[in-house]
């Protein structure tokens, strides 16, 4: 069976917005089947039960399966450990884009949002998956450094950091991200 893609978006995100469009488009040139989950966002929308919610309609299709390899992007890597650990659902890779957990000081929006997504058992991800990758920056606007830094080492040793990058979106110039290609 070949893979298929998912491509999840951050807080107050689109599928529309920042890298996604583009990456779809290539992976799509490739002749793979990729999906781009539009989740509810806002404070009285954007939680882990709603994200979870649409996400297992992807699950009941056997969309997501360990032929499945997903790019996430801000809040969505915490989400996604947490809905393949709570689910016990294994997939082949993890692409995670400026990832972190427990981490609050954003703004209130923001931390309202995000806080249902956090959890404590994050090492258990390595059950699920063995091929996790974690993208981040040196000077991220939204989250500090050393937040995306920890994210990252509880959940993998293949880590790149990226001078410059900001919050690795579109606001920081990436509306293509040229680094992702190699993990199709």
């Amino acid at each position: 069976m070949k893979n298929n893609y998912l491509l999840i978006h951050g807080s107050f995100g689109s599928p529309f917005s920042n890298w996604i469009p583009y990456l779809r488009k290539e992976i799509e040139n490739r002749n793979f089947d990729v999906y781009t989950p539009d989740f509810p966002t806002g404070v009285d929308y954007q939680n882990y039960e709603n994200w979870s919610r649409l996400l297992k309609t992807y699950v009941e299709a056997n969309i997501i399966s360990e032929n499945t390899i997903i790019f996430a992007h801000s809040i969505a890597p915490i989400f996604i450990c947490k809905f393949l650990v709570e689910n016990q659902i294994k997939v082949k890779r993890l692409v995670f884009i400026c990832g972190f957990n427990n981490y609050l000081g954003i703004n209130e929006d923001y931390d309202a949002v995000n806080g249902s997504m956090y959890f404590d058992n994050l090492c258990d991800i390595k059950k699920y998956c063995n091929d996790i990758i974690c993208f981040y920056s040196d000077n991220d606007p939204y989250v500090k450094y050393e937040a995306e830094k920890e994210f990252a080492n509880m959940i993998t040793e293949n880590q790149i950091m990226i001078l410059g990058g900001g919050h690795l979106n579109s606001e920081s110039g990436y509306t293509e991200f040229i680094e992702l290609l190699k993990y199709i």
